[in-house]
């Protein structure tokens, strides 16, 4: 066998290989959920974020005394207002807006302090197939607790009565 013909042979075997190993890098693009700040990239998009977020804290700070923070829990502070997003098409997977708060008895006889703490986790009742584009549209402005949420008939304020 001379030398060309040893060259073919590689050549040829070679090619034989390159659809196989073409296969073996070519990756499946899978989507999968991440947190918005994550996935918000432009910065009007990430203010927009930032101020829906403030704003529903001093929404639900304006009205928890005269509703939600009239019973046994007094001191129900916001903790966190969280979103997944399909990274492909951004479509939320699910809001959750996370409150705590405490009720504490002193006992007078020992000085010690009970403490009965407290936390909800309020899914935000989206429809189906709801994007975050979608969502910071209608919750844009001043009063997002109680504007209507995007394909729906309620309100941020009214899923939070059946969870706090």
């Amino acid at each position: 066998m001379t030398l060309p013909s040893k060259l073919s042979i590689a050549a040829l075997s070679l090619s034989f290989l390159s659809p196989v190993s073409a296969l073996a890098v070519e990756k499946t693009v899978t989507s999968q959920y991440v947190d918005t700040s994550a996935y918000l990239t432009s910065e009007a998009d990430i203010e927009a974020w930032y101020q829906l977020t403030r704003s529903l804290n001093q929404n639900f700070d304006a009205i928890c005394g005269d509703t939600f923070c009239e019973g046994e829990y007094s001191n129900i502070e916001s903790l966190r207002f969280r979103c997944s997003v399909n990274d492909q098409t951004g479509q939320l997977g699910q809001c959750v807006w996370v409150f705590a708060a405490s009720n504490e008895e002193v006992d007078p006889a020992t000085g010690a302090v009970t403490v009965d703490a407290q936390t909800w986790s309020c899914q935000v009742p989206l429809a189906p197939s709801t994007t975050i584009q979608q969502l910071l549209t209608a919750l844009a402005g001043t009063a997002p607790l109680y504007a209507t949420l995007p394909n729906t008939q309620t309100t941020i304020y009214e899923g939070l009565g059946d969870c706090l």
